[in-house]
């Protein structure tokens, strides 16, 4: 059972590195997109294939995830539900709403890609700390830095988003 847990394990941050780096792809080429005022074709079909990647590295991580916590329930019983088990299904939760609201564009630009990016690089940097043996212990103390990182996220982006506003090329 162990070598399908390194398994799911290495397949779970390669979903993970997918999505943090095309998730920089997909502000990035958007923030680029919307520096001239409108958003050509050519921006679109670019911007659609780092979606599709970051739809890919969602699939792998919530698979992994559910496949893990699954084992991890059949050997460890509810012990499996650590506030870090809690911190990942919040971070996949979130990952997913904000993608299905912004697909059916019922979340602001000024929010939608914020949270987006915000959720991806808490889930990276939370894998990262895993591998040093740092992990979620307070359940309560993640969802306080998530949420500040949002604003943070909200306010970086959206000062980008004025300053490219008035300096249009």
């Amino acid at each position: 059972m162990s070598i399908v847990i390194i398994l799911l394990t290495v397949l779970q941050s390669i979903g993970v590195a997918l999505g943090v780096g095309s998730s920089t792809l997909a502000i990035s080429n958007f923030f680029a997109a919307i520096a001239d005022g409108t958003i050509d074709e050519t921006e679109r079909r670019m911007m659609g294939i780092v979606y599709i990647v970051l739809r890919v590295a969602m699939g792998i991580i919530l698979i992994t995830t559910i496949l893990l916590t699954f084992i991890g329930y059949l050997q460890n019983g509810l012990s499996t539900f650590t506030p870090h088990m809690l911190s990942v299904w919040t971070l996949l939760f979130a990952l997913y709403v904000n993608a299905f609201l912004m697909t059916k564009h019922l979340v602001p630009t000024t929010i939608g890609p914020a949270l987006q990016a915000a959720s991806w690089y808490t889930f990276g940097t939370i894998m990262a700390l895993l591998e040093v043996d740092i992990y979620t212990e307070r359940y309560g103390i993640f969802l306080l830095s998530y949420i500040t990182t949002i604003f943070f996220a909200i306010a970086f982006i959206n000062g980008i988003m004025v300053y490219l506003k008035y300096h249009k090329k």
